[in-house]
């Protein structure tokens, strides 16, 4: 094992150990059943995206070894659903500022239920994962979809989805009630030749332009470290991204 899969190895550990942290004071929070303290969960649910997207842009990278990439995705993996759940109740707090009992027990048990799922459901789920995308014959066949796709010149965007997700991550946990991503339309392009792609957003509350306007930083934050131009407008990014056409 190479030195710096050791030290990014140690870096993965440590930020696991910070999740623990965190999750002890998101279960506090949880167990006082109330809407009252919705920006305290948000923001926890915030600390748990950004250790992961650093955990997955600076470190997993390193990891070769299979035996640790398995460990590693597997926890992943949990964290995932958590901070879906986490943003979920988030926005039906914030839609009906109140939520039903049996809600925060569902997500209590499934924090306390962590290492089982880990060691469970989502190391079966992610073994299938890594034994598909290194089995020389998944790959090959992967390679064969993707130049049928290429030769038939579709005019579709095609990709797996991680940036379209990513984005939509950010725009929920920013505070965004519905996103859309769609190929920018001939009255954008004649203004912004570079625009691909325009990512639509609304918030639970349209009149509030400060929630508005974070949505689009984030998003253009996001966008910009990825070497995209972007314009933001209330509502909307424009990107020269090319984005899969979606909406959710």
């Amino acid at each position: 094992m190479s030195y710096i899969e050791k030290k990014y190895k140690k870096k993965i550990k440590e930020t696991f150990e910070n999740q623990t942290e965190l999750e002890s004071s998101l279960l506090i929070e949880l167990y006082q059943k109330s809407a009252k303290n919705i920006n305290e969960i948000a923001t926890l649910c915030a600390k748990f995206n950004h250790n992961i997207n650093l955990i997955l842009k600076k470190y997993y990278p390193e990891i070769k070894e299979m035996k640790d990439k398995l460990e590693i995705k597997s926890t992943l993996k949990f964290y995932y659903d958590l901070i879906d759940k986490l943003t979920d109740l988030v926005r039906n707090i914030e839609n009906y500022r109140r939520i039903d009992q049996e809600y925060y027990n569902h997500l209590i048990e499934f924090i306390e239920d962590k290492e089982n799922l880990i060691s469970g459901k989502y190391r079966t789920i992610c073994a299938h994962e890594l034994t598909a995308f290194y089995d020389p014959t998944s790959r090959e066949n992967l390679e064969k979809i993707l130049l049928e796709k290429l030769e038939m010149k579709s005019q579709q965007y095609f990709t797996f989805g991680t940036l379209e997700e990513e984005i939509k991550k950010i725009a929920k946990i920013a505070g965004a009630n519905e996103i859309s991503i769609n190929p920018v339309d001939e009255f954008y392009k004649e203004e912004f030749d570079f625009a691909e792609s325009i990512i639509s957003f609304t918030s639970i509350d349209d009149s509030n332009q400060f929630v508005l306007d974070k949505i689009g930083e984030e998003l253009r934050r996001y966008l910009e470290s990825k070497k995209y131009q972007v314009v933001v407008k209330t509502g909307l990014v424009i990107t020269s991204a090319k984005l899969l056409s979606d909406k959710s």
